[in-house]
C-alpha cells in the first residue's frame, strides 16, 4: 500500500469513528421506552419503598463521573413531585443486577410506575425537562411544584 492510500485509509477510518461517536452521544440521556418490566424494592436489595406514583431507580458505581450529578438531580425532582422516590442502586460489586437489567453505563436511570413497571430507561446523564414530562406521563398525580414527603435515598450493597 503507498503512503497516499494508507492517509487516505486513516482519514476514512477517522471520519467514520467521529460520525458513530456523534451519533451515540446524541443518544445519551434520552428518555426511551421502557420493557414493562416490574422491579421490587427486594429485586435491587433495597430497604426503601417505591413512590405510589414513581420510581427513579438509578443505577451507579463508586467511579462514575456523572454520577453524583444524577444523583443530585434526580432527588430534587421526587422532592418536587409527590409520590415519587429516588433510589440509588451500587453496582460496583453487583455485576448480577447490572446483567439482569442490562445495565452498560452508569449512570442509568429506570423510570418506574406506581406499581413498579419499567415504563423509560434513561441512559447516561438525565434531563431534568425529560424526566419530568415522563413523570408527568406515567404518573398524573405527581405534579411538579409541592414539596413531597418521599424524596432520595441510596442504596449501598
Amino acid at each position: 500500500m503507498n503512503p497516499l492510500e494508507a492517509i487516505g485509509l486513516l482519514f476514512a477510518l477517522l471520519a467514520v469513528t467521529t460520525i458513530l461517536g456523534l451519533v451515540w452521544r446524541a443518544h445519551q440521556g434520552r428518555v426511551a421506552r421502557g420493557t414493562g418490566d416490574v422491579i421490587t424494592p427486594a429485586d435491587v436489595s433495597s430497604t426503601i419503598a417505591f413512590g405510589r406514583e414513581a420510581t427513579l431507580l438509578q443505577f451507579s458505581t463508586e467511579l462514575c463521573a456523572r454520577c453524583p450529578g444524577t444523583r443530585r438531580l434526580l432527588g430534587t425532582v421526587a422532592e418536587a413531585n409527590p409520590g415519587v422516590v429516588h433510589v440509588d442502586v451500587d453496582l460496583t460489586h453487583r455485576a448480577d443486577l447490572a446483567n439482569r437489567y442490562a445495565i452498560l453505563q452508569t449512570p442509568t436511570t429506570l423510570i418506574l410506575d406506581g406499581a413498579g413497571r419499567v415504563r423509560a430507561r434513561v441512559g447516561g446523564a438525565p434531563n431534568r425537562a425529560d424526566i419530568q414530562a415522563t413523570l408527568t406521563t406515567i404518573a398524573p398525580g405527581a405534579s411538579a411544584g409541592t414539596l413531597s414527603t418521599a424524596g432520595s435515598s441510596r442504596v449501598g450493597l
